[in-house]
């Protein structure tokens, strides 16, 4: 088990003790629940400095706006407008009817992806590798779909993938679109495009229940797989909707020799989720271990790519995928 699942493991077990010591003290009622939540976010959250986010005068303005007789509907409401405050696609509350959440992470920019233009690239006859979609495009350019690391790919499948496209010029990995998911399954994927052991960045994790209460910054380390490794040119293309897991993928591959981001900036999504109950039951997840880059940046608000690169309405008239057909013409510089 590597060593960001360890530090994991133990803040999930001291953040499972904290919850039901929150659950203890607050009563079942629509005051309760509010003082539980507010107060699990004030001493976990691990964002509030980063964000400059004053939850005292958050917790000021919608502590007035709870009454006796709220329904579950009112009171899930304002407590989804209270996590809103957070910015964070990380938060959420979890009820048996809906699910608080932000989006505007994403949602508030163009999607710079298109489901109909990558038929167009993929066809028909694509070969398909446990979570990954590939084959060789006509230029002799190997292109690679990955839209989850819900599920880790095989290191079987790696090699498989790689050894097809050996032949190629160069290889593309598309990402666009890609939520997240297991950070060991980007860990082992990036593992194919590095042959030493590289820093990729930094983590660190709650000591106290202060805002400012951190660890010092632990290195991420990132090892050469044992299997194939990709030699050649490599290009990673991204858009808004690259979160989590996956933003962890783009900073670990943009450490990578002969990698290059093409695309939009990505998400974000730096902060490691856990989770925490409130006294009726309902579930809140939330960021509560901040990583950062190799430059000890937070990468919570995305990672820029190197080329800044849209999708435009006329390629997509013509059933060009602009974004893909920059890496292509890209391959030999």
């Amino acid at each position: 088990m590597n060593r960001i699942v360890i530090i994991g493991v133990v803040l999930a077990v001291v953040l499972l003790l904290s919850s039901c010591v929150d659950q203890d003290e607050y009563a079942d009622d629509a005051r309760g629940n509010f003082e539980a939540l507010w107060h699990i976010m004030d001493e976990h959250y691990c964002f509030f400095d980063e964000k400059n986010i004053d939850w005292a005068n958050v917790y000021a303005r919608y502590s007035k706006q709870v009454t006796d007789n709220m329904s579950r509907q009112q009171l899930f409401e304002l407590l989804t407008g209270m996590l809103s405050e957070l910015r964070d696609g990380h938060v959420n509350l979890y009820t048996p009817f809906d699910m608080g959440r932000y989006w505007a992470w994403h949602e508030d920019y163009p999607a710079n992806f298109s489901d109909t233009l990558q038929r167009r690239y993929l066809g028909t006859d694509y070969k398909i590798a446990g979570t990954l979609r590939y084959r060789t495009l006509d230029d002799n350019v190997g292109y690679v779909y990955c839209g989850s690391f819900q599920t880790e790919p095989g290191e079987g499948n790696l090699d498989e993938v790689l050894l097809e496209l050996a032949p190629c010029r160069a290889i593309i990995i598309d990402i666009r679109d890609n939520g997240g998911g297991q950070i060991t399954a980007a860990e082992k994927f990036a593992a194919r495009f590095t042959n030493e052991e590289i820093t990729v960045g930094y983590l660190q994790h709650k000591t106290g229940r202060g805002h400012g209460d951190f660890s010092a910054m632990e290195e991420q380390r990132l090892k050469p797989s044992s299997g194939l490794r990709w030699q050649k040119r490599a290009f990673v293309l991204t858009n808004r909707s690259v979160y989590s897991a996956a933003n962890e993928f783009v900073k670990y591959m943009k450490c990578c020799p002969q990698v290059t981001i093409v695309g939009d900036k990505t998400g974000g999504g730096a902060g490691m989720p856990f989770s925490s109950e409130l006294p009726n039951g309902w579930a809140v997840r939330f960021s509560a271990c901040p990583m950062y880059d190799v430059n000890r940046q937070s990468t919570e608000n995305g990672i820029e790519p190197h080329y800044y690169v849209g999708l435009l309405d006329e390629d997509f008239l013509r059933g060009k995928d602009t974004i893909i057909e920059f890496a292509r013409s890209h391959v030999n510089d």
